[in-house]
């Protein structure tokens, strides 16, 4: 049978109250996407609000300017109609999935955690076994689900995001809601990270992380291998 994935985008296209633009980094469902695809999983996107998720004008370059899988991306039409016309993340059990996968980008920081579908869809699948997979801002569809027992998912586990670092670096420190990396070491989470905008992502248990846009593959490469154990 072939491994079933939730993936969960951003529905948000806003940079907070600062009146700039923001949603899904390309790069961050492109690349997952298409790795996840060739190795055989049936991938469902949703996202909290249902319809189009919008694309941080940030990650994508005038057609022909960006690598690859981003070009892929822009011109696979079949991927671009799905994304214009997503179901919502409440619509969906996310024990009836084998993982459930967030990429990242901005806009997850304001919708990811107060979303109560997205919250019972890890929940759900957290209790139930399966894996649990993000990318840099994804994990801020971690940080608001608990396990059965009342604790935070992350608590006691090797854990990764964007880091606060890099949130500095990049300039957004006093915008996010909250400092991804600070919210899981707040809820326990054990944060490793490698230097700002290098390749990182982990796995412990459930759980597999990815740091940055760089760290796409990574994340990828590692819940391929641990769906393909199960």
């Amino acid at each position: 049978m072939k491994p079933r994935i939730l993936m969960i985008l951003t529905s948000n296209a806003r940079m907070g109250d600062t009146g700039g633009q923001t949603g899904l980094w390309a790069e961050e469902l492109a690349v997952p996407y298409y790795a996840l695809t060739e190795a055989g999983a049936e991938l469902t996107l949703a996202s909290p609000a249902g319809g189009a998720t919008p694309i941080d004008p940030h990650s994508v370059k005038p057609k022909g300017e960006n690598d690859a899988v981003v070009e892929r991306f822009l011109a696979d039409a079949q991927l671009q109609n799905r994304i214009q016309n997503l179901p919502k993340a409440s619509d969906f059990d996310g024990a009836q999935f084998d993982a459930v996968f967030f990429p990242g980008g901005h806009g997850t920081m304001w919708d990811l955690p107060g979303d109560a579908g997205v919250t019972r869809a890890v929940e759900r699948a957290f209790a139930a076994g399966k894996l649990i997979a993000s990318v840099c801002h994804g994990a801020a569809g971690l940080v608001a689900a608990k396990r059965p027992d009342g604790q935070s998912i992350v608590k006691g586990l090797r854990v990764n995001s964007f880091t606060d670092s890099e949130e500095a670096e990049a300039g957004f420190q006093k915008v996010v809601p909250f400092l991804l990396e600070s919210r899981l070491r707040e809820l326990g989470g054990k944060f490793e990270k490698a230097a700002n905008w290098q390749p990182f992502a982990i796995q412990d248990g459930q759980l597999i992380t990815g740091q940055n846009p760089q760290s796409s593959a990574k994340v990828a490469e590692l819940l391929i291998a641990a769906l393909a154990h199960r």
